[in-house]
């Protein structure tokens, strides 16, 4: 008896260790009441300091175009109407005539140069620190994680010219950037990843658009397991590229789809910019500069279209 009692207490300690293994994600290291992730990293000290990298007032639209005509993850799409209201048969407003026009869009919000938000991606259900899907998600908006709830995103951008480093003016598809990748390219372009910052990478894959939107939509070069997990220690507040995915497609062996999304929003609490204009900065040899993202606060809402600023 007193051998089965030790076996049981054995396994029932095992089975404790498995389950707070599979749970050491969360809470996450702001406490578990934390819904911000890594726009905790955004702090006045270092927005000072990413502003002192303004030296030519220049600045670059990070946002691609958005139309009808984006290539976009399926099933994904977007229309624009422009309508008239109250002016059919050449109708005007008030003694003076007035006229306007309106426009109504139908679409989703993750197409195009978009911000997840960290309700976007889970696993098996469970979002970042540890909320439960059946708990904040509902067919009306987020109750937790709406792009409502997140600060500017004002921080030292970095960009990794991943062209430069392959010599390459389109990096391959299946292309994985790792510590080894992530750690040549700081040195050949001679800066460094520090904490709070915003990451990009340029794969040269915006170059796709209009030209094989096919491919562009369905695989690329990008951040792989390791990477991911390197630059998550770094304690950055975002990763993005000029590609629909920021990670790597077709996925690395033995990685499960789209497990970046997974590390990164969900156990990490590091927003993904996806599609980033990135190519203006690689052709000036912009490195390090101001980012600045103010998203559309919808209520509610998972993604947002955004067109972030890189000023330097």
């Amino acid at each position: 008896m007193k051998r089965l009692m030790l076996a049981l207490l054995a396994t029932g300690c095992a089975a404790a260790l498995t389950a707070r293994a599979a749970d050491d994600w969360y809470p996450s290291r702001w406490g578990a009441a934390d819904t911000l992730g890594g726009l905790n990293n955004v702090t006045p000290e270092r927005i000072i300091a990413a502003a002192k990298l303004v030296k030519q007032g220049k600045r670059v639209a990070l946002g691609i175009e958005t139309n009808s005509k984006t290539p976009t993850f399926e099933p994904r799409t977007f229309h624009l109407t422009v309508v008239q209201p109250s002016q059919a048969g050449g109708a005007t407003l008030g003694p003076t005539k007035s006229t306007y026009n309106d426009d109504l869009v139908m679409g989703w919000n993750g197409i195009g140069s978009q911000m997840d938000g960290l309700g976007h991606v889970g696993i098996d259900y469970v979002h970042y620190n540890g909320n439960k899907a059946t708990d904040f998600v509902a067919a009306d908006g987020l109750k937790k994680f709406g792009m409502e709830t997140y600060p500017p995103m004002v921080a030292r951008g970095v960009l990794l010219d991943m062209c430069a480093y392959y010599g390459k003016d389109v990096v391959p598809e299946g292309t994985a950037f790792n510590r080894k990748e992530i750690d040549a390219v700081l040195k050949k372009q001679g800066i460094e990843i520090r904490e709070g910052d915003v990451v990009l990478f340029n794969t040269g894959w915006i170059t796709l658009i209009g030209k094989d939107d096919e491919r562009y939509r369905t695989v690329a070069p990008g951040l792989g397991k390791e990477g991911a997990l390197y630059l998550a220690d770094r304690n950055i507040t975002a990763v993005g590229a000029d590609n629909f995915g920021v990670e790597v497609v077709p996925f690395e062996a033995g990685n499960g789809m789209y497990e970046i999304h997974q590390i990164m929003l969900a156990k990490k609490g590091i927003f993904l910019l996806e599609n980033m204009n990135t190519g203006p900065l690689a052709k000036e040899k912009v490195y390090e500069f101001l980012f600045v993202l103010g998203q559309a606060r919808m209520t509610g809402a998972v993604q947002a279209i955004v067109n972030p600023v890189a000023i330097y």
